[in-house]
């Protein structure tokens, strides 16, 4: 490669680099650094990241365990109608 080749990459790496530090990237990793470390709390809710995120599976546990008492009245409703299909006159029983 020539020698204004290496230069021309040069500087377009570091242009690269500078635009990730001035954008998104770059504030987040500030704003990580004035922080001491610690993830910033949520304005919303004044919660940390692993704050809301232990919420949210405690959330999602809780919602876990009505799904699972759904799940378990649905099954035996399925079972308890099976029996009563069978009792059904004919008539009643093409119609469904």
């Amino acid at each position: 490669m020539p020698e204004g080749g290496y230069m021309m990459l040069f500087f377009a790496i570091g242009g690269m680099g500078v635009a990730a530090l001035i954008g998104p990237i770059g504030q987040a990793i500030a704003k990580r650094l004035l922080s001491g470390g610690k993830s910033p709390a949520d304005p919303k809710t004044g919660l940390t990241t692993g704050e809301m995120t232990a919420e949210r599976v405690a959330h999602l546990e809780a919602r876990l365990g009505e799904l699972e008492e759904r799940l378990d009245f649905a099954e035996r409703l399925i079972s308890q109608g099976s029996g009563e299909r069978a009792a059904l006159p004919e008539k009643a029983a093409n119609e469904r």
